[in-house]
């Protein structure tokens, strides 16, 4: 099996699908990404179109994870651009599929998003997750301080309420 980590410079309609069924992937196993069941496609599209906007004018940096020349996961750092920001960046939807889940993938899109970020002059990553999930354990046990909580912060794909817990890392 080979494992590549690459940065999507100018993703191409086939990486947009790619990482669209990636994410879909993710809302139907219940990560906390953003969206709710059931999957509205277009959504999702219209998201990583965005997603190509930003990494296309510099303010979003974007990983994807190809295990055997298919996606198994991604992440996104998105730069500050503001004066007194540009320390730091917001990691965004670090995506494993569910099959490739327990594999060493998550730590290793966190140790390049990292790297990246190192690279871009970033010395601050902040994030936030669902309290108590699956990623949240991976953040804490790459490193990753809790800064706070705020409980009802969002709806969970199949509805209720969850509390999330803002984290952060100084590299």
């Amino acid at each position: 099996m080979t494992v590549q980590i690459s940065r999507l410079e100018r993703p191409s309609a086939t990486d947009l699908a790619a990482l669209e069924s990636l994410l879909r992937d993710a809302v139907e196993n219940d990560a906390s990404v953003g969206f709710v069941l059931p999957v509205d496609n277009s959504q999702i599209r219209a998201y990583w179109q965005g997603v190509a906007n930003e990494v296309r004018d510099g303010s979003c940096l974007l990983l994807a994870l190809l295990e055997e020349e298919m996606v198994a996961g991604s992440v996104q750092l998105s730069l500050c651009m503001k004066p007194n920001g540009m320390h730091r960046a917001e990691l965004r939807k670090m995506l494993v599929h569910s099959r490739y889940r327990r594999r060493g993938f998550g730590r290793a899109l966190m140790q390049a998003a990292e790297d990246a970020a190192i690279r871009a002059g970033r010395r601050l990553i902040v994030l936030d997750t669902e309290s108590r999930s699956e990623g949240h354990g991976l953040y804490a046990a790459v490193g990753y301080r809790t800064a706070g909580e705020i409980p009802n912060y969002s709806l969970g794909t199949r509805g209720g309420f969850s509390p999330t817990t803002f984290m952060y890392k100084e590299l």
